[in-house]
């Protein structure tokens, strides 16, 4: 709620979570807090109050803080210093932010960004909303230019075994490589977009709805394609959707399903 401490302590204070897949720690990260649904679509998008007073406390915007600050010209060992994070995970952060600073400074306009260089950033979770706040361009001027370029995600089927069996599971993830294992179908299908995190106003409720979508769906004969990125909910489950896209529920994220799965409908809440 507005005007709540946002302090982070032993007690717990978020009523929902959300979950992101990706190859690397920067491509996860990102779409994580663009599936938080809060108005912040990357690492560095906001500007938030930076000083080490600040990054001292532990609270729900230290994160994006931690983004003002080595934008501004922190070093690691200074936020290390003052947040006491791991280093492995500061030297990802930074990461993130000498790829967007080399990016604007080798194309300063979103038109001069070669394939390379957008495929490099979306390795590094760029989505075209945030590239859309950095060069002061439309999202869909982005996507209508990533397209161009040929730099389209693929899709990974998550291992749940970790390997010790052969598992064929419909849960994917989208990235940026080569290979793709969507292994899609021409029979007719519906995509059903999930809720999102919990939050207040927004729960249980719509897990059911979607959950009860797929049902009514396949006894019609329809393939179901759930979109969702809440870990906490049955929507969520593996077999509960034909196949399932645990993904930001973004314009980028669903149009890129939509063009992966061209379904017959699409399901929203």
């Amino acid at each position: 709620f507005p005007g709540a401490d946002s302090t982070l302590g032993p007690q717990m204070k978020a009523i929902g979570e959300v979950m992101a897949i990706g190859r690397t720690f920067p491509e996860a990260l990102q779409k994580g807090i663009r599936s938080l649904d809060i108005g912040v679509m990357g690492f560095g998008t906001k500007a938030f109050q930076s000083s080490p007073e600040a990054l001292r406390v532990p609270t729900a915007q230290r994160l994006f803080q931690v983004a003002s600050a080595l934008q501004a010209g922190a070093t690691m060992e200074e936020i290390i210093a003052t947040t006491r994070f791991d280093p492995w995970f500061v030297r990802q952060l930074a990461d993130i932010v000498a790829v967007r600073n080399a990016a604007l400074a080798g194309a300063p306009r979103l038109t001069m960004l070669t394939a390379a260089e957008m495929l490099r950033l979306k390795r590094y979770g760029f989505s075209d909303a945030h590239l859309a706040i950095l060069y002061g361009e439309d999202e869909m001027a982005v996507r209508a230019h990533r397209k161009a370029l040929g730099v389209i995600p693929s899709y990974y089927r998550v291992d749940t075994c970790a390997a010790e069996f052969e598992a064929h599971t419909p849960y994917l993830y989208s990235t940026y490589e080569e290979d793709d294992e969507a292994n899609t179908t021409d029979r007719k299908k519906v995509i059903i977009l999930g809720g999102g995190p919990n939050r207040i106003g927004q729960g249980i409720e719509f897990a059911y709805c979607s959950v009860h979508a797929c049902f009514a769906l396949s006894q019609m004969g329809y393939e179901t394609i759930m979109v969702n990125c809440n870990p906490e909910t049955v929507s969520t489950d593996y077999d509960t959707a034909d196949r399932l896209y645990f993904e930001p529920l973004t314009v980028e994220d669903v149009l890129n399903i939509i063009d992966r799965e061209q379904p017959d409908g699409v399901l929203v809440q």
